[in-house]
């Protein structure tokens, strides 16, 4: 029983973790041994119609920051959340702005709560204050190919230099990168099998012949087993951490000057399709997108397909006919007719 609960509470936060973040709580006067047992609770209780509900589309890291998110309002409140009010929710948001959290941590949190008061609690009342932020669509960052060549060549040795190179070369998220086995890898159709990518969907990314070379290279000396790209526990695979780091220095070395991460080689690779004049749609299929318009997206960097559209000015035709210009008029010059 006590082990089924340790599982249960896995991902909730251990005692220091909430031990700082009550230190920092704007209610300090929450008696320690209260606030800490309404946290267990709420996870406790909110953690199985978390999995319920959601492991069918979202990811482990998903449902365990929805969790987070939900220790944090009890850890905030001080109480059971059984008792909250609309004004201690509307008091959290204002303390969620007053510490300047970001945009997609406002919105996590309204989803999380918006679920817990709604399937948990049974309080749908409670939801009704909770508003998401719009949060603007950025230009993503775009390497070019003479960057990506340097940025490849600078890979902190021929493990990250692969797994880097299938995020570019295929158009893989980091955490599908790391998920890879060395059973699909398939030379045969020249493919890669993605296991329950983004929304727990399984998908085919393209092998480059190049790229199959490079994967060799590394099987022959690494000689992975199970894990294509195993941690430092070869039970475990390699984390997103550990090849974001990888990926830092290596742009580190090659002098980019650019916001390098992982998946600024997935928009690259997106790019650089669209710039070779492969179709929107079939880049939608590579990247696993389920609408258009996110791919559609990259129509916005893709600097050579937009150099070479004619503007529609270079192709009018004069509508008035040119007129001969005037003809100077010549001058005359009087005569003088000397004295006699």
């Amino acid at each position: 029983m006590r082990d089924h609960q340790a599982a249960e509470n896995r991902g909730i936060g251990t005692r220091a973790n909430l031990t700082r973040q009550h230190a920092g709580s704007s209610n300090p006067l929450a008696k320690p041994g209260t606030w800490h047992n309404h946290t267990r609770a709420t996870g406790r209780r909110f953690t199985p119609d978390c999995r319920r509900r959601f492991s069918p589309r979202l990811s482990r890291y998903t449902q365990h920051d929805y969790v987070q998110r939900v220790k944090d309002f009890a850890t905030f409140l001080g109480r059971s959340p059984r008792t909250a009010e609309a004004e201690d929710v509307r008091r959290f948001q204002l303390h969620l702005t007053a510490k300047r959290a970001g945009t997609p941590t406002i919105n996590a949190t309204v989803s999380a709560l918006r679920f817990f008061f709604t399937v948990t609690l049974n309080r749908a009342d409670l939801a009704k204050p909770l508003s998401s932020i719009h949060e603007p669509r950025k230009m993503p960052v775009v390497l070019s190919p003479e960057e990506v060549a340097r940025f490849l060549e600078a890979a902190p040795g021929i493990k990250y230099k692969a797994a880097l190179s299938i995020a570019y070369g295929a158009g893989l998220r980091v955490s599908e990168v790391v998920a890879l086995k060395v059973s699909d890898i398939d030379s045969q159709r020249m493919m890669l099998r993605v296991e329950q990518g983004k929304g727990r969907k399984d998908r085919q990314a393209m092998l480059s012949p190049v790229l199959l070379n490079l994967l060799r290279d590394w099987y022959r000396i690494g000689r992975p087993q199970g894990w294509l790209f195993p941690g430092r526990d070869p039970v475990n695979p390699m984390s997103t951490r550990q090849l974001t780091r990888a990926c830092h220095a290596a742009a580190h070395m090659a002098e980019i000057t650019k916001r390098v991460s992982p998946h600024t080689l997935r928009h690259s690779f997106a790019t650089h399709l669209l710039e070779q004049g492969i179709d929107v749609r079939v880049i939608q299929v590579l990247l696993g997108h389920a609408k258009l318009e996110t791919t559609a997206l990259y129509t916005c960097v893709a600097t050579k397909t937009l150099r070479a559209v004619t503007s529609p000015l270079d192709r009018l035709t004069p509508l008035v006919a040119k007129k001969d210009p005037p003809q100077a008029v010549p001058q005359v010059v009087p005569q003088v007719v000397p004295p006699a």
